[in-house]
């Protein structure tokens, strides 16, 4: 009767019957305050979808067992995708109180689902036969990794680990809810309101988003540096005040860290502890041991041996950096040590004595809008993708746009969101996630994947302009969307990107290559104001800077991931997080003048969730990856190589998860590549 009745309260909500067009779910028609209540049905209906494959009498078999477990929970999953959502792009106090309350209720329900004795018997048993069942690749892949998943999560043990276990998860998700919303708090509340005389140095995109910026926190008139990328970057490489730059600079360095209610101190602490303890309970010598398990890398040690490397060398160039910006300091009457708040400031200057061009120049050519239609016109080119813009469509935001994506042969392919200004209401950073994602298991289900950014919202009236940066980002999270838009899988846990960390940035960080094809940027590099194409020696400039500022850039990504290793690989926590971070940098011998990309505090790849903890390094494996992999394309004399490209669909996009990613690899390209590749891209050689 439960079971009846939550079925039925199911079919009802706007939540669940996702009956809008593109089967989206209609947006307009969830109220906020909905969630709680169908958070609470999703759950009693999986339960009970659970409850009856565990007590299946028959035999287990892949039909009765696996597959049933495979399609459990879809409402579950439709509440779970749209609240996330909301979550991060779009939140406020009704989801961020739900939020400190769900997190750790799903924690307990995964907890009691994968230490179901009886469930995990009927997988046990069909891991067992696995030789014996005629399976093919993907499904064994399958089986093989739903029994990985159940005793990574605890099967194994007994009655008394499993409490703690399931006990430890559920205080993780609690503090990891809290992390991303003190992270968010510091930046929501924190911004530097100037007015007409403090702009010196500032161009006009930045002036336009800072009133922007202003005007929606009440302050029409003046202009805001707020502690978003796109805003406190360009701030801190234009601003000639420098007193203005300490301020902005010390603000986003110390998100997260500033004591009260929002800092994050106590619970990294908490978090590293309780992370330690869980993987000594699942048999693991540290918690990178127990992470780096399931990923390409395998071990902390060969993460140190291909960061290692890097750290030396980029090290050697930041200080040759460092001394160029000194003299251009010098020549400008700033005598002072460069400082954290000077490096943008005097990179910028000196990129555009030694190139001869600078961000202004390059930003008027960028506009969102065309660079949005060049991430689409190489989907076309490389994978005969097609996108059509659905005005007609609502989304979680009026910012929000939809797109239908199809085939070559004009069928629907998928459905693409795209959110992509910066608001007070959305986390920072940029990302891919789906709301379903694409499969053929059962009735099958067509992929539907959105992108959020935190572009700065122009001027009303003006123009989105980005950065290169913000154009490689654009091009970066688009080439997640694609590993998820071309996913052509059976089974939904291997769809898109439910693959190894190490390798789930290869399709992402491989598109961005893409962005600078001359014949992409002399098609959508139009001037704002003239609509000409960046003409070609613009082009040739901004390639010959490419590994400008390699040194810093290398500094700044690698101090973040082995920090983030140096916390996971030791079997203990340390007590105090913060000293740890700074004891960690001297003995790397870090710059003063340089700070992490990602600061403890506010790291939220790591501590805000554990997707990236002990995985930070992977954007550098994952590029040792596409550095190769474009190389293939160049070494074929054509970046749109149509054997090339499909080889690239069909074993790295539309895989997903289905085989072994070294497997996937090697078969689009015929061997693993070595770090050297990757080592001349960034310019460290």
């Amino acid at each position: 009767m439960t079971e009846q009745i939550s079925q039925s309260d199911l079919l009802a909500d706007p939540i669940v019957d996702w009956n809008g067009p593109l089967g989206l779910p209609r947006f307009d028609a969830i109220a906020q305050d909905a969630f709680a209540a169908a958070f609470d049905t999703a759950l009693a209906a999986h339960e009970a979808e659970i409850a009856a494959i565990a007590g299946g009498r028959d035999d287990p078999t892949v039909d009765n067992t696996l597959a049933p477990l495979e399609l459990s929970g879809l409402a579950l999953s439709r509440v779970a995708a749209i609240f996330w959502c909301k979550a991060g792009a779009d939140t406020n106090d009704t989801i961020q109180a739900l939020e400190r309350e769900i997190a750790p209720k799903m924690a307990r329900h995964a907890s009691a689902l994968y230490m179901n004795d009886a469930l995990f018997r009927r997988i046990d048993a069909l891991y067992e036969q696995r030789e014996t069942l005629d399976l093919d690749a993907e499904t064994k892949r399958v089986l093989e990794r739903t029994w990985k998943r159940f005793v990574r999560a605890g099967a194994k043990l007994d009655a008394a680990g499993k409490v703690r276990l399931a006990a430890i998860n559920e205080e993780l998700a609690s503090l990891g809810a809290g992390f991303g919303q003190n992270v968010l708090a510091d930046e929501r509340e924190w911004a530097l309101f100037l007015g007409e005389d403090q702009l010196a140095g500032l161009p006009g995109f930045l002036r336009g988003a800072m009133a922007e910026a202003a005007a929606s926190r009440g302050q029409e008139g003046r202009y805001a540096v707020t502690l978003s990328r796109s805003i406190v970057e360009p701030f801190l490489a234009f601003s000639a005040h420098r007193e203005l730059r300490v301020k902005a600079y010390r603000a986003f360095i110390g998100r997260g860290q500033n004591g009260g209610a929002h800092d994050n101190s106590e619970i990294v602490a908490k978090t590293l502890a309780l992370r330690a303890e869980k993987a000594g309970l699942l048999g693991y010598p540290s918690f990178a041991a127990f992470k780096l398990d399931d990923t390409m890398a395998k071990t902390p040690q060969r993460v140190f041996g291909l960061l290692e490397p890097v750290w030396e060398k980029a090290l050697e160039k930041a200080d040759a950096e460092r001394a160029e910006l000194q003299r251009i300091a010098s020549d400008d009457g700033q005598n002072d040590p460069i400082a954290g708040w000077d490096w943008r400031y005097y990179a910028e200057k000196l990129r555009a004595e030694r190139f001869d061009f600078d961000a202004q120049q390059v930003k008027s050519y960028l506009q969102l809008d065309n660079v949005i239609a060049a991430c689409f016109d190489v989907a076309g080119r490389l994978f005969g993708l097609s996108f059509e813009e659905r005005k007609d469509i609502a989304a979680w935001h009026e910012d929000v746009r939809v797109f239908e994506v199809r085939d070559p042969d004009g069928s629907h392919r998928a459905t693409f969101l795209a959110d992509h200004f910066n608001r007070s209401s959305k986390r920072s950073g940029a990302w891919m996630s789906a709301l379903q994602p694409g499969h053929r298991l059962g009735a099958g289900a067509k992929p539907i994947v959105y992108n959020v950014m935190n572009f700065a919202k122009p001027a009303r009236g003006e123009k989105a302009l980005l950065s290169l940066d913000e154009a490689r980002t654009l091009f970066h999270e688009f080439g997640h969307a694609l590993h998820g838009m071309l996913s052509d899988v059976t089974w939904p846990s291997v769809s898109g990107t439910s693959v190894s960390r190490d390798f789930v940035e290869l399709p992402s960080q491989l598109y961005e290559h893409w962005l600078m094809v001359p014949e992409i940027l002399e098609k959508h590099a139009l001037h704002e104001e003239t609509g000409e194409a960046m003409p070609r020696q613009l082009i040739g400039r901004i390639e010959a800077a490419r590994t400008f500022g390699a040194g810093f850039a290398a500094v700044e990504f690698t101090a973040s991931a082995l920090v983030d290793m140096a916390f996971h690989a030791q079997g203990e926590a340390p007590e105090d997080p913060l000293r740890f971070e700074a004891e960690t940098l001297a003995r790397l011998n870090m710059p003063e003048a340089i700070a992490m990309r990602h600061r403890t505090p506010h790291f939220l790849h790591v501590f805000s969730g554990d997707g990236y903890s002990a995985g930070y390094y992977s954007y550098m494996w994952s590029e040792v990856l596409d550095a190769d992999a474009f190389a293939a394309f160049e070494e074929a004399g054509d970046v749109f190589d149509p054997g090339l490209a499909q080889k690239l669909r069909e074993h790295i996009y539309a895989a997903g998860g289905s085989a072994d990613p070294e497997d996937l690899y090697t078969a689009f390209r015929g061997a693993l590549p070595d770090p050297q590749a990757m080592m001349e891209k960034r310019g460290l050689t």
